[in-house]
């Protein structure tokens, strides 16, 4: 298996990631992917991606944070050119449920992000909430440049889910689709082509059912997994095997 977004930066994984790593490793994950949400989180996902050969990072700035780290292009594809273990770009994306930052510095934030997918050819990891529209029409407007998008903790539409397709998109299931209350969500999941799925946790965040409300770490992907590939009606062999072909493709 494969979790393909967590913040191993963030505690209380990062203080304890001796024993998160071994969880993660009985439970069979061979490659774990620590996201970048900020400046000081970088410093951080450099250290980890030294700590073991299964961690791999991201450079980027989350939305949330698009006012205070004011990122380029340029700043984005130095960083990464200066660490082969940094493997995408993000998270990035928009978010205007709850406005943190505000629409304009979100809107740059994310084209330098582009930009620098772009020159690298590499991933971008995408947060949209609440900005579909906009969300489509600023990755359309790039379409000619065959960006590798990846719809982290995918909690959109269908309508959106096809538009993004257009795009050769992939989505990446969290813990939600375990939710009860996610009836929706599992249907758009249910639809999308399995060659496009991703599974992750977003540890420390959104614990899958049976360990929802607890904290989350990558060992739990496991669970997500289970759902999924109940939802797409094949063996969770099949899904984990296939999730990780679909990782080691996109991130080449």
């Amino acid at each position: 298996m494969i979790d393909s977004h967590c913040h191993l930066d963030h505690e209380p994984l990062f203080d304890n990631l001796d024993a998160v790593l071994k969880r993660s490793k009985d439970a069979g994950i061979q490659k774990l992917l620590t996201i970048c949400t900020t400046f000081e989180s970088y410093e951080k996902i450099k250290q980890l991606v030294k700590k073991d050969d299964i961690i791999y990072g991201t450079y980027g700035i989350h939305p949330h944070e698009a006012k205070n780290d004011k990122i380029t292009s340029k700043k984005i594809i130095d960083e990464i050119n200066n660490n082969e273990k940094i493997i995408g770009i993000g998270e990035t994306g928009l978010d205007f449920y709850y406005n943190h930052s505000d629409k304009v510095d979100q809107i740059k934030s994310f084209e330098e992000h582009i930009k620098a997918a772009i020159k690298l050819n590499i991933p971008l990891i995408i947060h949209s909430r609440n900005a579909d529209n906009d969300m489509f029409d600023i990755l359309n407007n790039f379409k000619r440049f065959d960006l590798k998008i990846l719809m982290h903790c995918f909690t959109g539409s269908k309508i959106f889910a096809k538009k993004l397709l257009k795009l050769n998109a992939y989505f990446s299931a969290s813990g939600i689709i375990t939710f009860k209350n996610s009836i929706d969500l599992q249907e758009t999941f249910k639809f999308l082509p399995l060659e496009k799925l991703l599974i992750e946790t977003d540890s420390p965040y959104l614990a899958p059912v049976p360990n929802r409300g607890k904290k989350n770490e990558p060992s739990f992907v496991k669970y997500t997994a289970e759902k999924l590939a109940s939802i797409k009606d094949i063996t969770t062999e099949h899904l984990i095997k296939t999730t990780t072909t679909n990782f080691n493709n996109l991130f080449n």
